[in-house]
């Protein structure tokens, strides 16, 4: 298995060499950039992890991690911040932007070492858990705690009936549903409910769906299936 991705970035060269070679040790896979510009440079979503020093050149860590939580590819990266200066507001303005841990220098390296694995750990855990309320099919994903619904990462607005339909194809690819099936799981004790109606709002959710409207496939007599 891939060990994590570790981008170290510090105006202290000497710190910046110290960090990834005891982070190499346990196995990680560490970049270091002296500059925030240096670091904005590269390709910051590929990385798991950032340690972030506070006070640096023109960009300083706390404008850095702003910058890259306004961009969705590398808003929800988990953050470390490094710095100096340990006072309540410097505390409180990392853990506003999004900080996922904060250390004052000087520090112990096998402080860090710690803190870096606890907050690998707590996303990991958060990313399986965000995993398993999503369902996806190549780009089709459905986000079933959201209760969004997108294609190619753009968002598709799926009306309440469509987004279960939908949710309850995918949770079960290759089952046929009959129409009768489907009216009694979505629209449930709702009354004056036709089978006309399964068709319309299967229609509309073909259209919206765009590429893997084929996907949900008739089976004439028998009702309806989304398969690969």
């Amino acid at each position: 298995m891939d060990m994590p991705k570790i981008l170290v970035v510090d105006d202290e060269e000497d710190l910046c060499e110290i960090l990834k070679f005891n982070l190499e040790i346990e196995g990680y896979e560490v970049d270091t950039a002296f500059s925030a510009e240096e670091a904005l440079k590269m390709d910051i979503a590929s990385y798991r992890l950032l340690l972030l020093d506070v006070m640096m050149g023109e960009i300083s860590g706390f404008k850095m991690a702003s910058i890259l939580r306004k961009e969705e590819k590398t808003a929800n990266i988990p953050i470390i911040f490094l710095t100096a200066k340990d006072t309540e507001n410097d505390m409180l303005t990392g853990f506003n932007l999004g900080a996922d841990d904060y250390i004052s220098k000087p520090f112990s390296i096998r402080q860090v070492v710690a803190r870096v694995k606890a907050v690998l750990r707590r996303t990991s855990d958060k990313e399986k858990v965000q995993e398993s309320e999503c369902l996806k099919y190549e780009t089709l994903s459905l986000d079933t705690r959201r209760i969004k619904a997108s294609v190619d990462g753009r968002e598709v607005p799926l009306t309440k009936k469509e987004f279960e339909i939908l949710k309850l194809l995918l949770e079960n690819k290759g089952n046929v549903f009959s129409r009768e099936e489907i009216l009694s799981r979505i629209w449930k004790d709702e009354v004056y409910v036709l089978d006309r109606t399964i068709d319309v709002n299967i229609t509309r959710l073909r259209k919206k769906i765009g590429p893997y409207g084929k996907n949900i496939v008739t089976r004439l007599g028998f009702g309806y299936c989304f398969e690969s």
